[in-house]
């Protein structure tokens, strides 16, 4: 049978854990190919996420490519297929076909200073290219997080933060003042410029709801980074995931190929569709 991209390969859910509860919850699950994995994606890339009678829906890959006994996707809640998913239980099975997109160029970045900056389940994508970073931790330089959420109870990946301010500066902040909270208290792109993080020999990854996006990139270049310093990804609704389907496009570009990664160079100059 000649090979077909829309059928997905199956997977097992080998771990499931529950990030944030509430009105937004988002869980992570690690899943692991029941047949032979020849799965190989880059940071910042996405696969197609199935559950049988329901649909499929884009998921960021939040586990490291050097990551080989699982593949993780930490999701929120939001449709109908996520919400099926976070119904699911350890040894259930979905399907996964991708990767898709382009990633992150962390191999061009070599020898610089990178500065994530996250918001929400902004950091997700991010978390791939963070702990590639840090398993490569010679091949760079200062490795910062600056990141935040609604409460800290909308934090993702709490008890991974705690491990994590071992061994890299973490800055975090909350929208809004809570008792016991001895961090920033603000919106993200305010922590950003509050906390001044050096342009020179830096490269910033930057995820997180659109309007975060583009205040974050505001206070970036206030403090003197170029364009071409700046990378972030585009969540533009994924259908097919190959560029069939034009779902995702922006102009002539399809984020689902072209995409999600751009640097702000790039994204400015594409027509202000996402």
């Amino acid at each position: 049978m000649d090979y077909n991209v829309y059928i997905p390969k199956l997977a097992k859910i080998i771990e499931i854990k529950e990030e944030v509860g509430g009105s937004r919850p988002i869980k992570s699950f690690r899943t692991h190919f029941i047949n032979k994995n020849d799965f190989s994606h880059r940071c910042g890339q996405s696969a197609m996420i199935s559950v049988l009678g329901k649909g499929e829906s884009m998921i960021s890959i939040s586990s490291s490519p050097l990551v080989k006994d699982y593949l993780q996707f930490s999701i929120l809640k939001m449709g109908r297929v996520t919400t099926a998913l976070h119904e699911m239980q350890v040894g259930n099975v979905i399907g996964i076909r991708g990767p898709y997109g382009n990633g992150f160029p962390i191999e061009e970045w070599k020898g610089k200073n990178l500065v994530f900056i996250g918001g929400g389940i902004g950091l997700a994508p991010i978390w791939s290219v963070l702990n590639t970073a840090l398993g490569k931790r010679e091949d760079y330089g200062d490795l910062i997080l600056i990141y935040g959420a609604r409460t800290s109870k909308d934090l993702v990946f709490n008890d991974e933060l705690k491990e994590l301010k071992k061994k890299i500066t973490v800055f975090l902040s909350v929208d809004v003042e809570e008792e016991g909270w001895k961090e920033f208290v603000g919106f993200v792109p305010q922590n950003v410029t509050d906390k001044k993080p050096s342009p020179k020999n830096s490269i910033t990854v930057t995820c997180g709801p659109p309007i975060m996006i583009k205040f974050v990139i505001k206070a970036l270049k206030d403090l003197g980074f170029e364009d071409e310093q700046i990378y972030t990804t585009v969540e533009n609704k994924m259908k097919c995931g190959i560029g069939k389907c034009g779902r995702c496009n922006i102009g002539k570009h399809y984020v689902c190929k072209d995409g999600p990664v751009y640097s702000w160079a790039q994204l400015k100059n594409l027509p202000q569709e996402y």
